[in-house]
């Protein structure tokens, strides 16, 4: 990886590339450092700090944010609306036949797709800052101004400066994309993410100065496991499943075409993050309720039935529950069949093979080759969403271990994504590299 990056950053128009990219990200990370005016920061970091917590849906945007969520910046709410927003579409490009067929469409197609996205994700940021808004002025008390002509006024400058610093995080990865290395959204993913490693180093730091004959050992052994966790994910994203096809000869004219044997690549990952970030959300609803309707603080012969039931339906989704780990690990296997469901059809696969004079050996074309891809299908998808359970489980056992741990319990996911974009941006420089002659990882 790192020679192919020296050799990309030789070729200029590489370098030009790698540069615009920098530029990006680096204004990326100062308007997280930009707060919105007529706020108490102070109240603010206070309030989420202390209820960021748990698992629940303020946590995961705080970690996909890069921490920028407790500072109230401009770019609070960061690229999480035009996530949100892919993943409504590309459920609803499924479930409905005009989106289907746009998606048919090739090129010309998927450029529509992508401007109902970006109108899907401006009404997600302008729904999410009202709400951030309202949680500061009625949760936190953080607002400085909330009544009369100053109030509205000041409500909609904090709306405008959420809304606008979304659209303009997903306008820069826009341009990552089109001038940069690529994945621009990913990219700013990535560093948002990334800007939250020194946290959870300081965190370990501190916990080992504190009880130094505790946590030297404990840092240590966690170090090891999450560099042992990279090279599994690494392992596991370049892991697949080759389905051998040959292809029989044909003759046009005096030309043979066919007689060539291939395979069918079916990655082990396929679906990527997207499992656990639907399992994450379903699963941080019931926290998220918490913060609005809270729990009795403790039970008591007075309490009624239906706060005992809260209560116990609470704590059931704390993340220091076992029953949420089951939970979690059976919702992202469910939610990995589905997404790869959604994402890879044995038919269509068969039906090109046929129409190519292409045939699995040993199986007949049409139905039973269909069938045959959706049992080999079924078997990867198993493992891949095994994998993501593992992934996304183990650091919550790390905090079962040592509750002052809890600040790693998403760490798996984070490493995941950091990861898997690093991964994908490597193979796009090499593929640059390959098209210009550079010996790259294939040198």
């Amino acid at each position: 990886m790192f020679q192919t990056l020296k050799n990309a950053w030789s070729v200029p128009e590489i370098r030009k590339k790698f540069i615009y990219t920098f530029i990006m990200i680096l204004i990326f990370r100062l308007g997280s450092a930009i707060t919105v005016p007529f706020l108490d920061l102070a109240s603010v970091q206070t309030w989420v700090n202390e209820n960021a917590t748990g698992g629940n849906f303020l946590e995961y945007l705080n970690i996909l944010t890069g921490g920028a969520l407790s500072k109230a910046t401009v770019f609070s709410l960061s690229i999480t609306p035009y996530i949100n927003a892919s993943i409504i579409i590309q459920l609803l490009t499924y479930a409905l036949p005009p989106l289907e067929r746009l998606q048919e469409e090739g090129e010309e197609g998927r450029k529509v797709i992508n401007k109902i996205m970006a109108y899907v994700a401006l009404g997600l940021s302008l729904f999410m800052s009202i709400a951030y808004y309202l949680t500061m002025r009625n949760s936190m008390g953080a607002v400085k101004y909330t009544s009369g002509a100053e109030g509205w006024f000041v409500a909609v400058v904090i709306v405008a400066c959420f809304t606008a610093g979304a659209s303009f995080v997903v306008w820069m990865g826009n341009r990552i994309s089109d001038k940069g290395i690529g994945n621009g959204v990913s990219m700013i993913l990535f560093a948002g993410i990334l800007a939250r490693f020194p946290t959870d180093v300081g965190t370990l730091i501190e916990l080992t100065k504190t009880t130094p004959q505790k946590y030297f050992w404990v840092t240590i052994a966690v170090l090891v496991v999450f560099v042992l966790m990279i090279g599994f994910i690494v392992f596991m994203n370049e892991a697949e499943r080759r389905v051998p096809v040959q292809y029989a000869k044909r003759v046009v004219g005096r030309r043979q075409y066919g007689g060539q044997n291939t395979h069918i690549p079916i990655k082990v990952c396929m679906s990527g993050v997207m499992p656990i970030i639907f399992a994450m959300a379903f699963m941080s609803l019931p926290a998220t309720l918490s913060l609005f309707v809270k729990p009795v603080e403790v039970l008591t012969e007075d309490t009624t039935a239906g706060a005992r039931f809260y209560y116990h339906f609470i704590n059931f989704f704390k993340t220091t529950s076992a029953g949420y780990a089951v939970l979690y690990l059976i919702l992202i296997v469910a939610f990995n069949y589905f997404y790869v469901s959604m994402q890879y059809n044995p038919v269509e696969i068969a039906n090109g093979l046929r129409q190519n004079n292409g045939a699995i050996p040993g199986i007949r074309p049409g139905k039973p080759t269909s069938d045959y891809l959706q049992k080999v299908l079924s078997k990867i998808t198993l493992v891949g969403a095994i994998f993501l359970g593992i992934i996304a489980i183990f650091p919550i056992m790390i905090t079962w271990v040592d509750p002052n741990l809890a600040s790693l319990s998403m760490g798996g996911t984070s490493i995941l994504i950091v990861v898997s974009v690093a991964l994908e941006t490597a193979r796009t420089l090499e593929s640059q590299l390959m098209m210009r002659h550079h010996k790259g990882f294939l040198g």
